[in-house]
């Protein structure tokens, strides 16, 4: 544990300014969006675009891909949001659990369509983990937009397996960064199930 620790300041020494402003947007985007402040998807908006670069300069494309989308669900996420400055017009739901196992299985469906995709194209132990938190995240991402407090619980699963993923791939501020997220996670769905309708 002590390692760990050892390498993440390490790591953290080691980081460009661009890769901490985008770690602090994303801080600020999840604390932002677990109070349902509209200005969550600015922060979204311009830090995973400095994922984009980021992962595209490491060649990690999964990850590229899914921050590319997230820079798209920012814009449709403040546009859903702004109609409702009160919070009025677009209330917390929770999802059926007919909707729940459509997306389990359409999750894992497409996480094997991209496992077979990405171990052609790719090189790397964690290709089907990369796909898997690429999918869930998306599916959760929606749900956050819609405001469906579902969302909270696809991301207690996504955000440590994610955390695992940036461990074994040698990230380990994004790692450390995961498990903030799983933090904010329980915070958030505390928070809006105070809105649930």
């Amino acid at each position: 544990m002590t390692e760990f620790f050892n390498v993440a300041v390490q790591q953290f020494q080691q980081q460009s300014l661009l890769e901490l402003l985008a770690v602090v947007l994303a801080i600020l985007y999840v604390i932002l969006a677990a109070r349902q402040n509209i200005w969550c998807w600015p922060c979204a908006f311009i830090g995973t675009g400095i994922y984009v670069y980021l992962f595209w300069e490491v060649t990690l494309v999964f990850q590229m891909l899914l921050n590319f989308y997230y820079i798209l669900m920012a814009v449709v996420g403040f546009l859903s949001w702004k109609e409702g400055k009160d919070k009025s017009s677009l209330p917390v739901t929770r999802m059926d659990l007919k909707i729940h196992l459509l997306l389990v299985i359409f999750g894992c469906a497409t996480t094997i369509l991209l496992t077979k995709i990405g171990n052609q194209w790719f090189t790397g132990d964690w290709v089907w983990l990369d796909a898997a938190t690429a999918v869930f995240s998306v599916i959760a991402t929606v749900m956050t937009a819609r405001k469906k407090i579902d969302n909270w619980i696809y991301w207690l699963i996504v955000n440590p397996a994610s955390a695992y993923l940036m461990y074994q791939s040698g990230l380990y501020l994004t790692c450390l960064l995961m498990f903030f997220y799983t933090a904010m996670s329980v915070y958030g769905f505390l928070n809006w199930r105070k809105d649930l309708r």
